[in-house]
């Protein structure tokens, strides 16, 4: 357990350090927020900032730092470094400033920011890609908490063919219309801090438990094959199934694992979130708290769950298998926290993509209207472009769910643009820092841009749903992909830079 408490060291301690250096970069003043100057009583909403901190954690805390993790710990110990430091790092830093420079600029979605630090060709792919990768998550974040509802919470068997299924699809649905229409602070701002009490009961007894059982939590320096150590599941000495070193090996660390544990190192969904956030700050020097430190403890929660897996299947209790999440989440509830704390604990995990879905697909609607100038003054003008954006994400719904495959083909194009979108963010925040007189600092969005440029291009270069090239044609055209992402922006933040100049 040693490596999964050093992990915990950086993640705080990093985020102390760093965290209040990005706050010194970016220099939040007293200016008056578009909460207040373009008050409007829908998105333009003055709230408080642990309300705005606890909105935005449950905005960009989906499935991904649950899911993602109890897959990627299945890479072995090296998980509980490798999320913290790229927490630190890019997580939360790509998402501080993503809602900084929103707040700053007026409360803009992501979509006018890309537009403003970009060009027309960026934009346009960006809003396209936006576009799709909402539609996306609206369909997970309805698909996953309704299975987990269905199969670990109320017994059914989630079958596609069950009325039971889309009886529970259609109440998460109908919550997300509502959510959608709403002011912010009539639906979202009153329920969830119920739902954020439901959350850290969750994680707190999910943590907690761990150590009280004593769950067996593999080091760096250990045998990552390791035998079962659950004497009353299986016999002395009995051999794991399961390597972490074979595993790791044979997936290819790198680029799998940063698709795989989206969420928990960096979500370029979560700019989308961030934006929403900045239009109901009170004031700037809220940010740290509502930005950085809660892409912290969305980490946190991911290290959670990444070190409960693992303690189940060095316990024999779960085989590891291709369809091994859902099922654990529910063998981590129930061991540690028995029958009824695990029906608490299952409902924090329903309750994390149910509050990322309903945001995300009020994002989209936000970033349509606000490129496209469409009137939302009214709930019928609103619920009228919403009716078009659930119709889509019903599609994708149902064929998700009818076709066998459906979900993990789902899964994976979920994964990997969202870590895509993230390059268009720390486009916008490094083309920032060169506009504003910060350009000594922007190897910080650089660096964690050029290493997923490498990871995404990497990856769909070689996978079945992109282009099935060998590994080592993959490998270069990812470094060549990372090389060109660098030099474009550092051309292109000097060219904005000298056309300003020449404006003056």
């Amino acid at each position: 357990m040693a490596t999964f408490i050093l992990g915990l060291v950086i993640l705080f301690v990093g985020a102390a350090l760093y965290g209040k250096f990005c706050e010194k970069v970016f220099g939040p003043d007293d200016r008056e927020t578009p909460a207040y100057s373009k008050q409007d009583g829908v998105d333009y909403v003055p709230m408080r900032g642990w309300k705005n901190a606890l909105i935005n954690l449950l905005n960009i805390a989906g499935t991904g730092p649950i899911i993602g993790p109890i897959q990627g710990i299945l890479f072995g110990p090296i998980a509980f470094i490798t999320i913290p430091i790229g927490n630190v790092i890019g997580g939360a830093m790509h998402d501080y400033f993503s809602g900084m420079i929103c707040l700053r600029d007026g409360g803009i979605q992501m979509p006018d920011m890309i537009r403003k630090y970009s060009n027309k060709g960026v934009f346009s792919v960006y809003q396209v890609f936006l576009s799709v990768l909402l539609l996306l998550v609206g369909a997970v974040f309805i698909y996953t908490p309704g299975d987990i509802a269905a199969t670990q919470v109320f017994g059914f068997d989630g079958a596609a063919t069950s009325v039971s299924t889309w009886v529970i699809y259609g109440v998460i649905f109908v919550y997300y219309l509502v959510a959608t229409v709403f002011p912010i602070d009539a639906i979202i701002g009153r329920i969830y801090p119920v739902f954020g009490a439901i959350l850290l009961l969750s994680a707190v007894g999910v943590f907690a438990g761990m150590f009280i059982k004593g769950y067996p939590l593999l080091n760096l320096w250990d045998d990552w094959s390791t035998p079962f150590l659950n004497a009353y599941t299986v016999t002395d000495g009995a051999q794991a199934a399961f390597s972490y070193g074979d595993y790791f090996t044979a997936q290819h660390f790198i680029p799998v694992f940063f698709i795989t544990v989206a969420c928990g190192i960096l979500s370029g969904f979560h700019s989308t979130q961030t934006a929403i956030i900045s239009r109901t700050m009170k004031s700037e020097k809220q940010g740290r708290m509502t930005f950085y430190n809660m892409m912290i403890l969305e980490g946190f929660i991911a290290m959670i769950w990444a070190a409960a897996a693992m303690g189940v299947y060095n316990l024999g209790l779960q085989e590891v298998n291709a369809n091994l999440a859902t099922g654990t989440v529910g063998i981590i509830c129930r061991d540690l926290l028995g029958n009824v704390g695990g029906i608490i604990a299952l409902l924090g995990v329903i309750v994390l993509p149910i509050t990322s879905g309903d945001t995300a697909l009020r994002s989209l609607r936000l970033s349509i209207s606000d490129s496209l100038h469409i009137d939302q003054s009214s709930k019928a003008k609103r619920l009228g472009l919403s009716a078009v954006i659930f119709a889509l994400v019903a599609v994708i719904l149902v064929y998700a769910k009818s076709d066998p495959n459906g979900f993990n083909t789902l899964w994976r194009y979920f994964a990997w643009s969202n870590q895509t979108l993230s390059l268009f963010a720390f486009l916008g925040i490094s083309v920032w820092m060169f506009e504003n007189g910060k350009s000594k600092w922007v190897w910080m969005p650089l660096l964690p841009g050029a290493w997923y440029a490498f990871i995404t291009v990497t990856y769909i270069t070689n996978a079945q749903i992109g282009f099935r090239q060998s590994w080592p044609v993959a490998y270069g055209i990812g470094i060549a992909a990372a090389v060109a992402y660098v030099v474009v922006i550092l051309w292109y933040g000097k060219k904005r830079v000298n056309r300003l100049a020449a404006h003056k």
